[in-house]
């Protein structure tokens, strides 16, 4: 593959973000709309607590990602905005909250993700189950993709969460295997990839992401793709790791969008259904897309 111009890790912070990583600040009717939706029904939306770059555009479509669960985390990746603590007691009502507020905005694809709750003994997998359950009786023509966490190997509740009736199970991969450690360091590379067979096996359409500029290598991204192949993924998403504040894990270098234009034919070539991927591409962004998307069986 031919090697393409990056910013360094030295210069990486010193100077301002290329002209391909900016965005437009949200505004419109149509934001405002699901802003005002969002505050009444008193809703977590990873758009926010995960800073998330295309807030103003998927927003400004009426779209939005929904946060279950509440908005703390039992983890500390070092990558993520969301924070991190003791997490309340969940909330048995969110579920009809959250599809009263789908309906509520017309949502025709709905993603819906949430926080690690590694200290409840399903893992939140009941409020996963009831909250798809729940959107499909108030609202049986959306579609919907959970995005959910790493269940630490408990595989009944991952079961629970995925057989709701959703057209989608995605869980990211996040980074390289190197990298784990440094990025995902109360998670494990190879769980990962079991958690996406498993999901396979299940028979969903099984989708992951990986963040690009946390110091990966092209064969690193490569052997990714290999490995979740081979475990039956079908959907891809790559996107530029973005700081979210000087206490996260530093942007190792920012890829040119040429460089995501090569790694999507490279996954493809390697038996990928469908390849999201772009500067600022993030899990759910164009996910209505990923709904039609063939099932693959495993290599």
């Amino acid at each position: 593959m031919i090697e393409l111009p990056t910013i360094s890790q030295d210069k990486a912070q010193k100077v301002k973000k290329p002209n391909w990583l900016r965005v437009k600040l949200p505004v419109g009717k149509e934001y405002a709309q699901v802003r005002k939706v969002v505050d009444e029904n008193k809703l977590h939306t990873i758009c926010e607590s995960g800073n998330c770059p295309n807030m103003g555009e998927c927003w400004g479509a009426g779209t939005a990602t929904f946060m279950i669960l509440g908005n703390v985390c039992t983890r500390s990746c070092t990558f993520c905005a969301v924070a991190t603590g003791r997490p309340p007691e969940y909330d048995e009502q969110e579920p009809q909250r959250v599809a009263e507020a789908i309906k509520t905005m017309g949502v025709k694809h709905a993603v819906l993700t949430s926080v690690n709750r590694d200290e409840l003994k399903d893992r939140g997998a009941e409020i996963w189950y009831q909250t798809v359950v729940k959107v499909k009786e108030l609202s049986p023509e959306t579609t919907i993709e959970t995005l959910i966490p790493d269940v630490k190997g408990n595989w009944d509740a991952l079961y629970r969460m995925i057989d709701a009736g959703q057209e989608v199970v995605s869980h990211n991969m996040e980074t390289v295997e190197r990298l784990y450690r440094r990025v995902r360091p109360q998670a494990k590379y190879a769980r990962s990839l079991e958690q996406t067979r498993l999901t396979k096996e299940a028979g969903k359409r099984t989708k992951s992401g990986i963040m690009l500029g946390l110091g990966e290598t092209q064969d690193e991204v490569h052997k990714a793709m290999d490995d979740l192949v081979a475990n039956g993924l079908d959907i891809l998403t790559l996107g530029q790791y973005l700081q979210p504040t000087k206490m996260h894990i530093e942007v190792a270098e920012f890829i040119h969008p040429d460089q995501f234009d090569a790694y999507r034919e490279e996954g493809l070539k390697r038996g990928l259904k469908y390849v999201e991927s772009g500067p600022l591409v993030r899990s759910s962004y164009h996910a209505e897309r990923h709904v039609d998307v063939p099932i693959q069986a495993i290599r």
